[in-house]
């Protein structure tokens, strides 16, 4: 069944854009404006109204990092889901990713930060503390996993390499090593490219 992945090249729907370029499997992109996602039509898609989301075998799926774990686990051939061994670290760091990282990034990057009295209340503690089991995490491996890419390395990396080029995660050496190795992935570059295209191509035309 034909992968129908709704996205805008301006979006998280890079991440996954990195995943199916990774999974090898046909797609077809539906590329979704912003003002579209309000509309009646889209909200069947995803009554959140934000991209991306695919729909797989008659099947909706949103949200990032259910969309990896999705498509690691409907096509086992590409080898991104985790090995008997790896599936505590890998399911502990994808929803890692996707809970405290997610979550104290975006905090602290609009200026939302809880006293230190009131961090127990939240799912994360604190930023710092969030960024330094990272740095550990990547000081001791080079994966999520360890030694080996999984689909936990699209989300997690995406959320370190984003971060790193926009200033909303410090510059840790063992974070820009990671994402030096992940941004030589052909699948990344191959994502990259086509979210790059699409993106130039959205730009107003420059006056002559």
């Amino acid at each position: 069944m034909t992968i129908h992945f709704y996205t805008n090249p301006m979006s998280r729907g890079q991440i996954v854009r990195w995943m199916l370029e990774e999974v090898g499997e046909h797609y077809e992109q539906h590329i979704v404006d912003y003002a579209v996602m309000h509309d009646e039509e889209y909200r069947r898609i995803n009554p959140m109204m934000k991209v991306p989301a695919i729909v797989h075998d008659g099947k909706i799926v949103t949200e990032c990092a259910a969309i990896i774990a999705y498509l690691a686990d409907v096509f086992p051939a590409a080898g991104l889901g985790p090995r008997a061994e790896e599936k505590a670290d890998y399911h502990r760091w994808l929803f890692f990713a996707a809970g405290p990282v997610e979550h104290a990034v975006t905090n602290t990057a609009m200026g939302l930060v809880p006293p230190p009295e009131k961090s127990g209340m939240i799912g994360y503690g604190s930023f710092d503390q969030v960024v330094d089991v990272l740095e550990k995490l990547f000081d001791k491996r080079d994966y999520a996993c360890g030694d080996r890419f999984t689909a936990c390395d699209v989300y997690l990396g995406s959320q370190i390499m984003w971060g790193t080029s926009f200033k909303t995660l410090p510059e840790r050496p063992s974070f820009l090593a990671y994402a030096d190795r992940l941004g030589k992935r052909d699948a990344y570059s191959r994502a990259k490219e086509i979210d790059g295209l699409l993106i130039a191509q959205m730009q107003p035309a420059t006056p002559a």
